[in-house]
């Protein structure tokens, strides 16, 4: 037995329901082992011994008892907690031993008022399970409720957005999605606008309200887009602000390497040249002869100098043995490369591809290529193309011109471990790239995207190359802090990263210093509580970083949902340590022992009279006979 204490393989309370049924089971098994050796005529009635036999599970139940009292069921019960959105019928038909209501919870309701859960906690200690009902738990409360087992009939979302998701980083020029998710809006739709109010997108919700939309952030600084949700009939049910961050960045560095000028180049050039990409350019024009920039040595220095370099084929097969090994070596190194493939590649640039990993074909066919049909409206087009340039407008009364139809090159991009960089209307891949070391090498079989500026599609041909080099250009490392929580006045928001000597400055102008928390490690995380909705800047030297913060009451559907999903969060974990609500509690405090063991004792006296009585004895028997007979 110590060997099981020892282990913990027993509790108490199980050790000692053992033992004392143990004893009544030795003790039966006495008292039928004496009655069966005795002779025939000496042994005792069948009801005597019934009664001895019984009662030797009855005396270890009433001792049993008398050691460990049951504990008092009056203060082990459930707390029924009412939050925001809480009702009469929820709040009755979650049964419980006490009532409270947190600040949140409408004041007409029944129950004790309590400042926040901790405290109601201290006032019920004995309370096992907590019951909460309407919107859920606040920051304040959540960590009060752990270690509890926790139950949440959680009130109905509020129609409209309910969850919106945004990249953690956006920079300047480049495009975005937005995720998120709707309640009740049945047949409706989420439109989203950009910071002139223009709508620039627009979705219907699928069968669990999620909806995607994207943009393209032209520039940085602080950016106020928004989302409209709209019913079945079209008709406005809420309009949420969404403030963006858009971060300015050193434009890429790329270097253009081609066999021949021509116009593709040209406008890929043109658009370079508007979204603020450093390009240097090398054209080969025959004769030893190269077009555009300053001609630059092809070497390692040369190229850790660039984050991408484009070129194609004929540009390729003119670099020289130890060019192609600088290019390979600055690739592994986190350079991006895009092949641009404009005819039959040779047996030696595909021998080389091959030891990069890519297994084109040859490349020699061509066929015509249709973009997918684009999701956008007449409206949300009108808006991405804008107003056109002095040059080139954009009437508002006409059309936007459709997608023309393109030349791609016939080449084998939809293997396993190649990514797309775009397909065509059929889902063909007409490029793609992979992982060489820390860098991407990509593929491109398109020749002629330039059709799509002088078709008027400005805004599909920036896309194609805008998407191109977010997927190939070297990674940059930025020190960029984690800022989470859920950014709203008087709830605590967290920074994590570099926050030594950081300021937080708030709309008004005051500045908050953050003092990194011990607890928490190499992390360095530190937090503060907002005090006023709006723009707030993370200050740390010369460097800053803008971040929004909500009113309270700003944004019910998203509020509503956030409380739903921390508390449901919380409610799962405690369910495994909880166990069955009805399950008998353990712990809290135990009754008194005295009735037990008065019980007990009086069963002991009785049974002490009866052994020597001579009820059910045979005749002739005397009191120095065998007693348990």
């Amino acid at each position: 037995m110590s060997a099981l204490f020892a282990g913990g393989l027993l509790s108490v309370e199980a050790a000692v329901a053992l033992l004392l049924a143990l004893a009544a089971v030795l003790a039966m098994a006495r008292t039928l082992w004496r009655q069966r050796r005795a002779e025939p005529a000496a042994r005792a009635r069948g009801w005597r011994i019934a009664a001895l036999v019984l009662a030797q599970p009855l005396l270890a139940g009433l001792l049993y008892a008398a050691l460990l009292p049951p504990r008092l069921p009056g203060q082990a019960g459930s707390l029924v907690v009412a939050t925001a959105g809480a009702t009469d019928a929820a709040l009755d038909a979650a049964s419980g031993d006490a009532r409270v209501r947190l600040p949140e919870a409408p004041r007409s309701q029944a129950g004790e008022r309590v400042p926040d859960l901790a405290g109601a906690l201290r006032r019920y200690p004995h309370s096992q399970r907590v019951r909460v009902v309407g919107a859920g738990l606040v920051p304040r409360d959540r960590d009060a409720v752990r270690g509890y087992a926790l139950d949440f009939a959680a009130a109905p979302l509020p129609r409209g957005i309910v969850g919106v998701w945004t990249p953690a980083r956006i920079g300047e020029g480049e495009a975005f999605l937005v995720h998120g998710r709707a309640h009740g809006l049945d047949g409706g739709a989420v439109e989203l606008l950009d910071p002139a109010g223009q709508r620039i997108d627009r979705a219907v919700p699928d069968a669990d309200g999620g909806f995607a939309l994207d943009a393209v952030a032209r520039v940085a600084g602080r950016a106020g887009f928004a989302l409209r949700a709209l019913d079945a009939q079209q008709r406005p049910v809420e309009r949420l602000a969404l403030p963006l961050s858009v971060e300015a960045e050193p434009p890429p560095r790329v270097l253009l390497l081609a066999g021949a000028p021509g116009p593709e180049l040209k406008y890929l050039r043109r658009w370079a040249s508007d979204a603020g990409i450093k390009l240097h350019t090398q054209l080969a024009v025959g004769a030893g002869l190269q077009l555009g920039d300053a001609p630059v040595r092809i070497d390692a220095a040369t190229l850790a100098g660039f984050d991408a370099l484009i070129l194609d084929e004929r540009a390729w097969d003119a670099l020289a043995p130890a060019q192609r090994g600088a290019v390979a070596t600055a690739l592994r190194d986190g350079l991006g490369v895009l092949v641009r493939v404009t005819g039959p590649l040779s047996p030696g640039l595909r021998a080389q591809l091959r030891g990069l990993g890519l297994d084109p074909g040859v490349g020699g066919d061509s066929a015509p290529l249709r973009l997918p049909a684009q999701r956008y409206d007449e409206a949300a087009l009108r808006a991405r193309l804008g107003p056109g340039s002095a040059d080139a407008p954009q009437p508002r009364e006409q059309a936007p011109p459709a997608l023309p139809v393109l030349t791609r090159r016939v080449l084998a991009l939809d293997a396993p471990a190649l990514q797309p960089l775009g397909r065509d209307a059929d889902g063909r891949a007409f490029a793609a790239w992979r992982a060489a070391g820390q860098g991407r090498i990509a593929l491109w079989g398109l020749g002629d995207s330039f059709r799509l500026v002088l078709a008027g599609r400005e805004d599909a041909h920036a896309q194609l190359w805008s998407r191109a080099l977010s997927a190939l250009v070297r990674p940059r490392s930025a020190a960029r802090a984690r800022i989470d929580g859920s950014l709203r006045v008087g709830e605590r928001v967290r920074v994590c990263g570099p926050v030594a000597q950081a300021q937080v400055a708030a709309p008004d102008g005051a500045r908050t210093s953050l003092q990194p928390d011990p607890a928490a490690g190499p992390q360095a995380c530190a937090g503060f509580w907002p005090t006023h909705a709006g723009w707030h800047s993370l200050v740390q030297g010369g460097r800053q970083q803008d971040f929004y913060v909500r009113a309270l009451d700003e944004a019910p559907g998203l509020r509503a949902n956030e409380l739903r999903e921390a508390t449901l969060a919380l409610a799962l974990r405690s369910q495994p340590a909880a166990g069955d609500a009805t399950a008998a509690p353990t712990s809290g405090e135990r009754g008194s022992s005295w009735p037990w063991f008065a019980a007990w004792l009086a069963l002991c006296a009785a049974l002490w009279w009866f052994e020597r009585s001579r009820l059910g004895r045979p005749s002739g028997a005397t009191s120095s006979d065998d007693a348990l007979r």
